[in-house]
């Protein structure tokens, strides 16, 4: 079958099941809890950026601290985000994303709690804006690496 053309669902059956692995919302959010650096996309004014991001999972969010800039204001016109993580082994890869609203964290009582968290800049910055994720879907998948098959067209 030629493929420049194929369908998603034409391509799901191509593809053995043993090869991509749709994974559950428990193993999605156990890859995502034990990382701490991910990628931000966000889209403001027409604009796509991707950001470089440090994070911890608190109770079901992802709380992230940054400083003013771009990234804060573009959290600020067009809250909805996604972030990605990625893992790569030598026989298998994951990948998770999460898709949410961005919220800057500004009660006092919430910054307090925010600021207890093992979350720290990795960069010698000083970073007082605390902002979190609140989820509205995540995915994630595994894949077993190896070559590609050979290409058999029809």
């Amino acid at each position: 079958m030629d493929c420049r053309h194929c369908t998603a669902t034409q391509l799901e059956v191509i593809v053995d099941d043993s090869v991509i692995t749709v994974l559950s919302e428990e193993e999605s959010w156990s890859l995502l809890s034990a990382e701490t650096f991910g990628r931000l996309a966000t889209a403001a004014a027409g604009e796509v950026e991707i950001f470089p991001i440090n994070f911890v999972v608190d109770d079901r969010t992802v709380v992230f601290r940054t400083a003013p800039g771009t990234k804060l204001l573009e959290l600020t016109v067009s809250p909805r985000v996604a972030l990605e993580i990625d893992q790569t082994g030598d026989d298998e890869a994951t990948s998770v994303v999460l898709k949410g609203r961005a919220v800057r964290i500004d009660a006092q009582q919430d910054i307090d709690a925010a600021d207890l968290l093992p979350l720290r800049p990795w960069v010698p910055t000083l970073k007082y804006d605390f902002v979190r994720i609140v989820p509205e879907e995540l995915t994630g998948r595994r894949f077993r690496l190896g070559p590609e098959p050979e290409r058999g067209y029809v």
